[in-house]
């Protein structure tokens, strides 16, 4: 079965880096549209970040300029680049994608585990 797994969280502090991976596996034909997401205890699920098979990437506002998300399509991975981190960055961070699983020609969207990241001094 497809999986999506993530690392990379961790504590940091405010003003820190930390760059995030995600990686799919199982018997995969199709990789399409990859995102982040976030989500801090007791508020909704945010879209921070999202690229196409073509590569062509948005952002929130509240990360856009700090975060960079990227693809390698030959690994199967996403990655979320993350500099200029403060407290309200602090999350589980979640990636998604939508794929297409040999030998159906359905698309679904696989979710990863989450990982935390924690910013603070």
């Amino acid at each position: 079965q497809v999986q999506l797994v993530e690392s990379g969280g961790g504590l940091v502090q405010p003003g820190g880096s930390l760059r995030l991976s995600c990686t799919a596996s199982g018997s995969i034909s199709v990789i399409g549209l990859m995102r982040w997401y976030r989500q801090a205890p007791g508020k909704e699920r945010e879209l921070i970040a999202g690229i196409t098979s073509g590569g062509s990437t948005n952002y929130a506002d509240s990360v856009k300029g700090r975060f960079t998300i990227s693809r390698d399509n030959a690994k199967k991975a996403v990655y979320l680049q993350m500099a200029s981190l403060n407290a309200e960055d602090t999350a589980v961070y979640y990636c998604y994608a939508q794929i297409t699983e040999r030998p159906k020609i359905r698309t679904d969207v696989y979710w990863g585990q989450g990982t935390q990241v924690t910013v603070s001094s």
